[in-house]
């Protein structure tokens, strides 16, 4: 369905803030999970993504039910959404025990965008926008200095003989920043092919929640052990987990997957901030300067194309969005929308 003219630029803005929101708090997991240390990475992923899973297609389930004729066209693409979806927290959480909260994140969440990006481009045939290119760079520079700088934090001590666990870790980080892009194109694939943001997020979700409630039956026992275990796992399902995909599929439904991963590197962001304010990791000057990049990034997928001036010129000329049908489309300024985005 294509856009109303005139509502594009203030649907992406709301597009991005759903998904930049979601970013943030998807940045509170890995300090959350250091609340629970008896806590295993794969029942933290469980539990955080299993319930939270579950609980979004309990929210959905009437729009699921309505649309269960266009899912089971679509079974395919929700079937790799929903073994993606299983997959992520598993290698993400994992990833962050062995090499840490600032580099598991950073390596997952800046991985993300690139295999986005390729996604689109082999399977949808999206060319990449030159605004693209340059937030993307921005963004993955920014990471690269906050992992160099978490990693260069502590010199000597026991992180120096954990170098095995690092390089574990971060392989594990790009295996969770595939998951991620994959199923965030699955998602977006769905929404934009008719299906309602929450009938396509709750069908995925769902079944890749129901695929991780064997890891969590087999790995949960200590998440009843104390009030803080169950507290931390009860925060992971229902805020960033639940609350933060119900969002994170609205930002789908308004902007292209590759856009909505890049934003996402806020998480890194975030997730570095709490680590030195909250668990107490060091960040030297070179991940302060990492920080500042994707913030940079953000700015430059968020700020509304040209200004005022430029788009009154485009309007007299002709040349405005508004006047090329068919013309080649801003990965970040424009998107088709699905009838129903709710």
């Amino acid at each position: 369905m294509r856009q109303p003219a005139g509502h594009g630029s203030r649907s992406v803005a709301v597009g991005s803030s759903c998904v930049l929101a979601a970013s943030a708090l998807w940045g509170t997991t890995g300090t959350a999970a250091t609340f629970a240390p008896a806590v295993g990475p794969l029942a933290v992923g469980a539990v955080a993504m299993g319930l939270g899973g579950l609980l979004q297609a309990l929210f959905a389930a009437p729009r699921i039910v309505r649309q269960a004729p266009l899912l089971r066209a679509r079974r395919g693409t929700v079937l790799l959404g929903s073994v993606t979806v299983a997959a992520y927290p598993l290698a993400f959480y994992s990833s962050m025990h062995l090499a840490g909260v600032a580099v598991g994140t950073v390596v997952t969440i800046g991985a993300a965008p690139l295999v986005s990006a390729v996604v689109e481009r082999v399977v949808d045939g999206h060319r990449l926008t030159r605004r693209w290119r340059l937030g993307a760079a921005l963004g993955l520079l920014g990471t690269v200095l906050l992992c160099a700088a978490d990693a260069g934090g502590a010199p000597g001590g026991p992180e120096r003989a954990s170098a095995g666990a690092t390089v574990l870790g971060v392989a594990l980080g790009l295996v969770a920043a595939m998951a991620y892009a994959l199923y965030s194109w699955a998602a977006h694939r769905l929404i934009t092919g008719g299906i309602a943001s929450r009938a396509a997020m709750g069908a995925v979700f769902g079944l890749g929640g129901l695929l991780l409630v064997p890891v969590l039956l087999a790995t949960g026992a200590p998440l009843l052990d104390s009030r803080s275990n169950l507290a931390v796992g009860a925060y992971m399902a229902l805020v960033p987990m639940f609350a933060g995909y119900v969002l994170f599929g609205w930002g789908l439904a308004r902007v292209p997957a590759s856009t909505a991963t890049t934003l996402s590197l806020l998480e890194s962001a975030v997730a570095a901030v709490l680590a030195v304010l909250v668990v107490g990791e060091r960040l030297p000057a070179a991940g302060w300067a990492g920080i500042a990049l994707v913030v940079a990034c953000l700015a430059v997928l968020t700020v509304p194309a040209g200004g005022p001036v430029r788009r009154r010129r485009q309007r007299r000329s002709g040349t405005g969005p508004e006047h090329r049908d068919g013309a080649r489309q801003d990965a970040v300024t424009t998107v088709p929308l699905p009838a129903r985005p709710e």
